[in-house]
């Protein structure tokens, strides 16, 4: 048996996250979570759940000047737009990525709405960029052991995880061998 074939018979899916192997040797995605908004036969995208960027989105968006919240670098594809994951019924426009769990919006709704303190740093989560994968491309890396995929992502996890446990809380939840890639060091030759 090889001890690090990672393939379950979760297949990916819209609101399903992508947990990737401990030792990717792609930077953009070293020990990332990214939650999947899409999947289907033309490709896939979705938005890295634990990769803070040095910014905070007050710094990055004049419209969100008292939004002192961390922004997080939803991948390498395009990083100078801006996205929002949320859990806000009321956003027009709003697509439901799983139960509870909106991307995008009417952008106004949502600067609206953080002026006023209906969203909060616990409702909603900025990205700069996305992660996204032509037709196939994720097939191939998910063949590649490059990638596990777990069920429907929740508002819980989502919103109330702080970003720099994801990637272990995730692993440890599969549970079994799963749980003990949680603990491997990034460099083995530190362990």
């Amino acid at each position: 048996m090889d001890f690090f074939k990672f393939r379950t018979r979760i297949k990916p899916a819209k609101g399903r996250l992508l947990i990737s192997e401990p030792f990717l040797p792609d930077p953009n995605f070293e020990r990332t979570i990214v939650l999947l908004c899409e999947h289907n036969q033309d490709g896939s995208f979705g938005f890295i759940l634990n990769k803070p960027a040095d910014s905070k989105v007050s710094e990055v968006m004049e419209e969100l000047d008292s939004f002192d919240e961390p922004i997080l670098i939803g991948g390498p594809v395009q990083q100078d737009t801006l996205h929002y994951v949320h859990q806000s019924t009321e956003v027009e426009d709003a697509v439901e990525v799983a139960p509870g769990i909106y991307w995008g919006g009417r952008f106004d709704q949502i600067r609206l709405m953080v002026e006023t303190h209906q969203l909060k740093g616990t409702d909603i989560k900025f990205f700069l960029g996305y992660s996204g994968w032509d037709k196939g491309q994720l097939d191939e890396e998910l063949k590649a052991d490059s990638w596990m995929v777990t069920d429907v992502a929740s508002v819980d996890f989502l919103f109330d995880t702080p970003a720099r446990v994801l990637w272990t809380k995730s692993l440890k939840a599969m549970g079994g061998r799963f749980s003990m890639y949680s603990n491997y060091p990034i460099d083995p030759r530190f362990n």
